[in-house]
């Protein structure tokens, strides 16, 4: 399924891997074919040293959340700010839905749009979309470069390269400084093969997860998605595993891109955006990860790190030892803070969860939830303990699963579908009970990351899992069912942006600053 080089590699022509054991005939020497990685050119393209060793970075464009831009705007304007001088997108997708602290995330809010009015940057209001999603629809290209304040910044399936960095990186970009890091190393991930029906991005990006996050493989490098397994990937399909290339540790990622990420820049309005990039001829790469998509199978990042990967028929097949497993290593997450079990979860030799979530910059995505709701239509999640919610990651995503009929079918069977919000992600929103298990299509299942509290004797478990079969466990009930045991009739729905939505409540300086 997934085997990671034990030395650098040689891509020729695109295709053909050869490793690089000291003795091969290429036509370039080691140090001319690593400038042939994408990830090389555009890292040239934004360094101001003169010196490709010791980096020196400018970024095309900027964006942050409700929960950094505050601190990041206040730093700079106390530093000397008086005009955003890159585009700088603010988000309000965090501590939208979250009413602890009287009103003070609506005051984050208002602070955020005369920002953007005073210094000329864009504001995106609550609920409209989150983070991520907004960067992909509207600021990505071909090419350039994004700097975030928040962990996930990853547009490389967009052929742009993203970085999520700590608030003080951006007060930096504001005030015209750069991003000063060593030149890193590049690994290749070579996709072959094609996915088998039923298994979705968040399968493929786990899979991958576990087999380089605890090696350090590709820690600090950037990731560079290569292979003919590309092409037999959507456009949505690839941005959902991309995004989750965090989790590897890796420092960025960039893509190969092709008609259909041209496509999903027109389809949004900006055909001009689009860049086709692909490596040279021949290019080395400091590693290789070789992922056989046709082998990849429903996976579960099981608690609490999304690292912690098995495929869901093994834990189906082999639950008391899994579970026994996973309560062994809470032990020392929790640090016996806690009494911690999952025996409970077993009936009648299947296990039960009680709550199945779809969000966020991972989750929320169009053909994602379209798939869930095909694969729920005609069945019901019950009136038990389990719940199940779905949030589009933006508005134009959710007003067009509305014209499709997805939210219908998704409502009919029992889901409650929300706005664009982070919520999941991060304990905001839809915090479990207490012992309660839940499985989500989000980004990360840390400790007390969905909202439980240690110090109050709470403690709730995430399993980090793929829409398809969160939708498909949802159909029976709660019982953990991987989406390839359903016989679905899965539409492929053809995705329309609706540009009116944003024309109507985001608000766009254009780079004009008033101050």
């Amino acid at each position: 399924m997934i085997k990671l080089y034990d030395n650098g590699v040689y891509l020729l022509n695109g295709t053909e891997i050869v490793e690089d054991t000291g003795n091969v005939q290429v036509p370039l020497s080691k140090e001319e074919a690593a400038r042939n990685t994408m990830a090389y050119g555009i890292l040239n393209a934004h360094n101001t040293s003169g010196n490709m060793k010791n980096l020196q970075i400018k970024f095309d464009k900027l964006t942050s959340h409700d929960i950094t831009f505050v601190g990041i705007i206040q730093t700079a304007r106390a530093s000397g700010l008086q005009k955003f001088p890159i585009p700088y997108v603010l988000t309000n997708c965090h501590n939208s839905l979250c009413a602890v602290g009287g009103t003070i995330n609506e005051d984050d809010h208002m602070f955020g749009l005369t920002c953007a009015k005073k210094y000329g940057g864009v504001y995106v209001p609550p609920h409209q979309a989150v983070i991520h999603q907004f960067a992909r629809e509207m600021l990505a290209g071909g090419g350039k470069m994004i700097l975030g304040s928040d962990s996930h910044t990853r547009y490389g399936a967009l052929g742009t390269m993203a970085m999520g960095e700590g608030g003080p990186e951006l007060v930096k970009q504001l005030l015209n400084k750069t991003y000063d890091i060593k030149m890193p190393g590049v690994i290749a991930i070579y996709l072959d093969g094609e996915p088998m029906k039923g298994v979705g991005p968040q399968d493929v990006a786990l899979a991958i997860i576990g087999a380089v996050f605890k090696n350090g493989y590709v820690n600090n490098k950037v990731m560079e998605f290569v292979g003919p397994g590309v092409k037999k990937l959507s456009a949505d399909f690839r941005i959902g595993v991309d995004v989750m290339t965090t989790e590897t540790t890796c420092l960025s990622s960039i893509w190969t891109t092709d008609e259909k990420i041209e496509e999903f820049y027109e389809i949004h309005g900006r055909s001009s955006d689009y860049k086709e990039l692909n490596p040279g001829a021949c290019t080395y790469y400091d590693g290789c990860v070789y992922v056989n998509l046709s082998e990849i199978k429903p996976m579960i990042a099981m608690p609490f790190h999304p690292s912690n990967v098995y495929t869901i028929d093994e834990v189906n097949a082999n639950l008391k030892d899994i579970l026994h497993d996973v309560e062994q290593k809470a032990l020392v997450s929790l640090d016996g803070a806690v009494e911690y079990s999952l025996q409970d979860k077993i009936r009648d030799g299947k296990l039960y969860v009680e709550q199945g979530i779809i969000a966020g910059c991972a989750g929320g995505g169009f053909e994602n939830i379209c798939a869930a709701a095909d694969i729920i239509k005609g069945h019901n999640i019950g009136s038990d303990a389990f719940t199940f919610s779905v949030y589009p990651a933006s508005m134009p995503i959710y007003m067009e699963l509305v014209k499709n009929g997805a939210v219908a079918d998704l409502m009919e069977a029992g889901t409650v579908v929300k706005t664009a919000f982070c919520g999941p992600c991060f304990g905001a929103g839809d915090t479990p009970a207490n012992n309660a298990f839940s499985i989500r299509h989000t980004t990360r299942n840390f400790p007390n990351r969905e909202g439980s509290k240690l110090q109050s004797g709470q403690i709730s478990s995430v399993a980090l899992m793929d829409a398809r079969s969160i939708a498909a466990t949802a159909a029976n009930k709660g019982y953990l069912t991987p989406a390839t045991a359903m016989d679905v009739e899965y539409k492929g729905q053809k995705y329309h942006f609706d540009s009116n939505i944003y024309a109507n409540r985001v608000f766009d300086s254009h780079g004009v600053a008033d101050p």
